[in-house]
């Protein structure tokens, strides 16, 4: 058993039906799809233990028996792992109410990220600036392919712009969170992070974005899980950087 008390805690949230991956994910939950020789939860976990969170808790609700039956323990991959159980889904801020044991602070994430993130360095900065909430944030460009056409109020044509590209500051699903702010979580029922979100603005808690310009794709469509397979084929080192002996592993 590691000693908790001198790890990083991160909490991943894996609990969802992966319904935008489907057939794929009718029989294998989405974090556990391969992405080269690994499940992309697996490579998750790697990370996370080279920045220093060998403690780590999946919060999972579908198929959670396979997760229990891949990593166990976490032993193998050095980290200790322990399981969260949703009986019902809780979006993706419901479940931190389940999560016994919570350090002061702690990081969560999604189970299907593809990024290079220095997440100790997002840890460190959360806790150098005393935040409540640091978000981790990606400027993502959205492509229209219609042409975008602005009227004024009697209909006259303002302007037409073909397919433009618009760019967005975007959440990664990367969080830092502070113990203090699981009051706001409603128990049992289900609560999104967008909920927790706007009810701190709301109440004038102030939160801190953490800009990332390295790389970052969420897998959970079809397209961008093709995409997520020949990136880590070949950047391989650029994700998982040294390794060590732990032998590679496929699902």
């Amino acid at each position: 058993m590691l000693n908790r008390a001198n790890n990083l805690q991160a909490i991943i949230l894996a609990g969802g039906e992966g319904t935008r991956l489907r057939p794929y994910t009718t029989v294998l939950p989405k974090p556990l799809m391969p992405v080269g020789n690994y499940p992309i939860l697996e490579i998750v976990i790697r990370q996370l233990k080279r920045h220093g969170f060998r403690h780590i808790v999946l919060s999972i609700g579908y198929h959670y028996e396979i997760f229990r039956a891949f990593f166990q323990d976490g032993k193998k991959w050095g980290v200790q792992i322990e399981y969260s159980i949703e009986e019902q889904p809780l979006g993706t801020a419901g479940p931190l109410r389940l999560v016994k044991n919570l350090e002061d602070n702690f990081l969560v994430m999604n189970g299907d990220t593809l990024t290079d993130l220095n997440y100790s360095e997002l840890y460190n900065t959360h806790l150098r600036e005393g935040s409540n909430m640091t978000i981790a944030t990606k400027n993502r460009a959205v492509k229209i392919d219609y042409g975008v056409i602005r009227c004024d109020q009697n209909m006259e044509l303002l302007s037409y712009t073909e397919k433009p590209e618009l760019e967005y500051t975007v959440g990664m699903g990367v969080t830092i969170f502070s113990k203090r702010l699981l009051e706001l979580i409603p128990v049992g029922e289900r609560y999104d992070m967008p909920n927790l979100v706007n009810e701190m603005i709301r109440r004038g808690i102030p939160i801190r974005c953490f800009p990332f310009d390295g790389y970052w794709l969420d897998i959970g469509r079809y397209d961008d899980y093709k995409i997520a397979i020949e990136e880590f084929s070949e950047n391989k080192k650029r994700f998982l950087g040294v390794e060590d002996d732990i032998q590679d592993t496929i699902v």
